[in-house]
């Protein structure tokens, strides 16, 4: 649903799209069975139960207490989901409701924030209110752990999760050239936002930055791409790797993207409850921060900057300005691009035709998070709100700057200006990458 950045919604657009974020949350858990719900599939993850419930808390501090009490009333994320006093290791030793008991507080702490929702006022002064930012906060949230949802249920025990898919990507119409670049013209460009409706401050201030000429690819690493590296002993190769990742392979023993496997000399990949030969055409997917940095060495090349590849994304050389999206201003959708979690998988390169940017950069938005060089810093000028926890406390060197959305991304959680970041090490994300080079 269209979320109507840069403005105020009018209660009845509150109302309906916070009803839309819970109507998929519930649809994307309802095949799902109690146990399944409780148990912990990965330790990288937490108990489904515990993403619902932490859903309902989140919106308890900024749409019920925030609100009644005023900002400074509400004593913030805490107990049981509080992520900082619990990582996802041992959220399944925590006092964890039952699923019927964590529905019952989501929709408990529902029917008290439609009722602040349909009294709030998008043009009060204060920055919560204003514009609707806490709505649109609350609606982020419940769309992001939608997306943690899915990584947890592709790493599901047991029986496959069946999902629950409602369309099929189109054919490709477009036929992209996989190893082509494009040359981006060095100058002054502009990063970041200063909008306030419902950029996160991750994204703010809008500021400046020189770059010198680069070259990115058009398109996003391919399978077939990416089988060249497997083939030609990329994973035994260690002049590919880093020493952070030679370390990491190690460990991990990697000789492929995650959920692939070799069945009678062929690659095969599962996504949920499908096992299917290898589709070269997809974008690689499931692949660690190490494994892309390896990958554009072995092609000669690097991984862009996140300033590379949001100029890459935005910058229209007719107009001299950005776009909110590669193909303008018009929100995410899956007429545009593959996101919004109901197909349930990456689609070919190519099917999406108007996922291109102003410089020719094609599939940007979808598919596949897409990897790049920078830690996750703040801008310029950076301010914390409405809470420092959630960017500031991850500044550093210790995290790598994602960018684009994935398939499971919902629409309003994505934008040329999004800052995903994680653990190099990462690997159950939606994760791909591109290359750029010099030059």
């Amino acid at each position: 649903m269209h979320t109507h950045p840069g403005r105020g919604l009018n209660p009845a657009e509150a109302v309906d799209l916070l009803t839309e974020a819970r109507a998929r949350t519930l649809l994307l858990v309802a095949p799902i069975e109690s146990g399944d719900l409780i148990r912990q599939h990965d330790p990288l993850m937490s108990p489904i139960v515990w993403d619902l419930g932490h859903i309902a808390h989140f919106e308890e501090v900024w749409l019920v207490e925030s609100f009644e009490r005023g900002p400074d009333g509400s004593e913030g994320l805490r107990g049981i989901y509080n992520p900082f006093e619990n990582p996802r290791a041992v959220r399944d030793r925590l006092p964890l409701p039952d699923p019927p008991a964590a529905l019952a507080y989501m929709a408990e702490v529902r029917a008290r924030a439609l009722v602040n929702v349909m009294r709030m006022d998008p043009g009060a002064p204060d920055p919560l209110s204003r514009d609707s930012f806490a709505v649109r906060l609350v609606l982020q949230h419940e769309y992001q752990h939608g997306e943690t949802i899915l990584q947890t249920l592709q790493l599901k025990q047991g029986t496959p999760y069946r999902a629950p898919r409602a369309f099929h990507h189109p054919d490709p119409v477009l036929d992209v050239d996989g190893e082509a670049m494009v040359r981006v013209p060095g100058g002054v460009y502009p990063i970041g936002t200063d909008d306030r409706s419902q950029a996160y401050d991750n994204e703010r201030p809008a500021f400046e930055v020189e770059l010198p000429p680069y070259r990115i690819d058009r398109a996003p690493v391919s399978n077939a791409r990416f089988l060249r590296f497997v083939d030609e002993g990329g994973y035994e190769r260690e002049e590919f790797w880093s020493a952070e990742g030679v370390a990491w392979l190690r460990e991990a023993g990697a000789r492929a993207p995650k959920h692939w496997e070799r069945r009678g000399g062929e690659w095969w990949t599962r996504t949920f409850d499908r096992v299917a030969p290898l589709d070269p055409r997809h974008p690689v997917c499931h692949v660690c921060y190490w494994e892309a940095e390896a990958f554009a060495r072995f092609e000669g090349k690097r991984l862009p900057t996140e300033f590379e590849w949001e100029v890459a994304a935005a910058w229209d050389p007719a107009t001299g300005r950005t776009r909110r999206f590669p193909w303008g201003d018009e929100s995410a959708s899956i007429v545009l691009a593959n996101v919004d979690q109901l197909a349930f998988g990456t689609a070919p390169i190519g099917a999406y035709p108007r996922n291109v940017s102003p410089l020719g950069c094609y599939g940007m938005i979808g598919d596949v998070w897409e990897w790049t060089s920078s830690p996750f810093e703040g801008y310029p000028g950076f301010t914390a709100f409405p809470y420092p926890e959630y960017s500031e406390v991850f500044f550093g060197n210790e995290y790598r700057v994602l960018r684009g959305g994935s398939w499971a991304t919902r629409p309003g959680a994505v934008r040329n200006t999004f800052r995903n970041w994680d653990y190099p090490i990462r690997r159950q994300i939606f994760s791909g990458l591109r290359c750029a080079a010099d030059d």
